[in-house]
């Protein structure tokens, strides 16, 4: 009799506080206008006693936009070890065959070690292998909004990235200064002077979809351009259209510049090498890229790690071959199937329900540990939610998401 009343009483208590947050839900957020006409999901789950608290929709499918990283950064977490393959190379005949690895730490200022550029530097005669992308590789994401390229959130995915595939426009005295400064021939300044006194300091840098032509539009062309020109981050054209191949012909000629010295470019007439008869030379710790990717939502880092793994484990960059291969394997038992497309959630095809995000964080808290969760996702009044949960600091670890 009195074990059949502890369980009564602990039955109650698991009753109340599920109502207790059911009637938080409704009041907080359900009946709140803001979501009157929301599709909204709720799911909250104990991992100590493998209990579901409270769901809302929680296995209808959700636009998860930079949700979807949780997914991608379980696999980096996971395939890509302790630090980033940034280079594969082979020695033929004295000169040095790279091939690239997706990773996307190469020649960024903000990473100030750069292993493979010193050894890149130090080599007399160097060649790119190329065709390392899967057959139909595309350097936009499916499903991506097309006329956001020049967004600098839509930097275009490639297998060597290379100052993190963008382009930086920056005030210098009276013009406007370019980095890398490589770009600075393919920068049509209407007006080389457009700063001095009396000028229209209202413009932003664009560029044409299909090539890297950048100019200047000043805002009696536009209709959103409200505030001066400081600076702008713009997205360069990765990839080149030729008879034989879609290979990254920016890349090689940036390489060239940086390095003053030519880069030769190789094709295998017969099946390339494998990976394994590769040398390795690491670049970054994995976490120093993870932990931006998900702080600041950085949306090429994902698509970039997502690349690395399927470089990793299929030999190519595939992004829809190394989806399905963790849809069928980490991420068989998901409660519901998720419609997965890319690694950073740019895509509006990619849906999710919120039990699957609950799977996602408990199977990666069960294989890693709290302690390199706490290290990888912002909490209260850092990266996406710096003005939120401030007094929660330490205590709330999350992932934040947003389509307008």
């Amino acid at each position: 009799m009195p074990l059949l009343f502890i369980f009564i009483i602990l039955l109650f208590s698991s009753c109340t506080v599920s109502n207790k947050i059911s009637r938080s839900a409704s009041k907080e957020i359900l009946n709140q206008a803001a979501f009157i006409n929301a599709h909204t999901g709720i799911s909250i789950y104990e991992p100590a006693k493998g209990k579901y608290w409270y769901n809302h929709n929680a296995e209808k499918y959700f636009t998860p936009a930079s949700n979807t990283k949780l997914a991608t950064c379980y696999a980096a977490m996971k395939y890509l070890g302790d630090s980033l393959v940034g280079l594969r190379y082979r020695m033929d005949n004295g000169a040095v065959d790279f091939i690239g690895t997706g990773d996307p730490s190469f020649l960024l200022p903000e990473f100030k070690n750069q292993p493979v550029f010193d050894f890149l530097n130090k080599s007399k005669t160097i060649n790119y292998v190329l065709d390392r992308t899967a057959p139909g590789f595309t350097p936009l994401g499916e499903g991506w909004a097309w006329d956001d390229y020049l967004g600098d959130y839509s930097a275009e995915r490639s297998e060597m990235p290379i100052y993190g595939n963008v382009v930086k426009f920056y005030l210098d005295a009276d013009t406007v200064a370019v980095s890398p400064p490589f770009f600075y021939n393919y920068f049509i300044q209407w007006n080389n002077t457009i700063l001095k006194k009396g000028a229209d300091k209202y413009f932003e840098i664009v560029r044409p979809f299909e090539d890297n032509s950048f100019y200047t539009l000043h805002s009696s062309r536009m209709y959103h351009s409200k505030t001066e020109f400081t600076s702008q981050i713009v997205p360069f054209k990765t990839f080149s259209n030729s008879a034989s191949h879609l290979h990254d012909q920016t890349f090689i000629k940036l390489l060239e510049d940086t390095l003053h010295k030519n880069i030769g470019e190789w094709s295998y007439v017969d099946a390339p090498p494998k990976i394994q008869d590769y040398t390795i030379i690491y670049s970054q710790p994995t976490d120093s890229l993870l932990k931006p990717m998900m702080h600041r939502s950085d949306n090429f880092f994902a698509e970039q790690s997502l690349l690395m793994v399927s470089e990793k484990l299929l030999g190519t960059m595939n992004d829809r071959k190394i989806i399905d291969s963790l849809l069928k394997t980490d991420y068989n038992l998901m409660p519901q199937k998720p419609g997965w497309v890319d690694g950073s959630g740019l895509s509006r095809y990619d849906l999710f329900s919120p039990k699957d995000f609950v799977f996602i964080l408990n199977k990666m808290k069960n294989d890693f540990g709290m302690d390199r969760i706490k290290n990888i996702l912002p909490t209260g009044g850092t990266g996406t939610i710096s003005n939120y949960y401030l007094s929660d600091s330490g205590s709330i670890f999350v992932k934040t998401g947003t389509l307008n």
